[in-house]
């Protein structure tokens, strides 16, 4: 079958406001068809990393991302760890450390809007491929902010609902600007 582009839900939609579901190992065709399609939505928008399944109106829990070496735009002014493509079936995210770091981060599901988001500097998390194999990672930085954004959308939260100075969220091409100038430290 071929894959097909999936309608992104945004911000405000109840499907983003929602716990998603466990995938059911024991029959993951299904999943491998959804897979492919957020995989064809996400190579189809370009300049982003991950998506969530919930973010294409799936309520189920799937996340698939890639961290390229450099950035694909200036919002992630990166060089950082390279993670190849990743598909996440039913991921569980443990917490390392106490410690939070404070990134910039945009989404999909909020598009054009730009905010700085404290994470959890260092996690573990475990997950099933698209064939049923259990995985687990250690995370640091960049890494282990993806890995938080993506797996948040499986709850129904998104990035400014963990914010905790509005100040630091407005539009994209605004928050830019001020980043780029340095008036406003990153």
């Amino acid at each position: 079958m071929t894959p097909q582009k999936l309608h992104v839900a945004r911000m405000g939609h109840p499907v983003l406001a929602q716990k998603a579901e466990p995938v059911n190992l024991s029959d993951l065709d299904k999943a491998r068809e959804i897979i492919a399609d957020m995989h064809f939505t996400l190579e189809s928008i370009g300049e982003r990393i991950g998506l969530a399944a919930p973010q294409v109106h799936i309520p189920l829990r799937i996340v698939i991302f890639s961290i390229p070496k450099t950035a694909p735009n200036l919002r992630y002014d990166f060089d950082r760890e390279e993670v190849p493509f990743t598909v996440m079936i039913n991921p569980e995210i443990t917490f390392l450390t106490d410690k939070q770091v404070l990134g910039w981060e945009g989404c999909i599901s909020v598009p054009g809007m730009l905010g700085e988001v404290p994470r959890c500097e260092s996690i573990r998390y475990t997950f099933y491929d698209q064939m049923g194999v259990q995985h687990e990672r250690v995370a640091h930085g960049f890494h282990a902010r993806v890995v938080q954004h993506e797996c948040d959308h499986l709850d129904g939260i998104l990035f400014p609902m963990r914010m905790t100075d509005m100040s630091r969220f407005g539009f994209e091409e605004e928050m830019i600007e001020f980043v780029k100038n340095k008036t406003i430290e990153v």
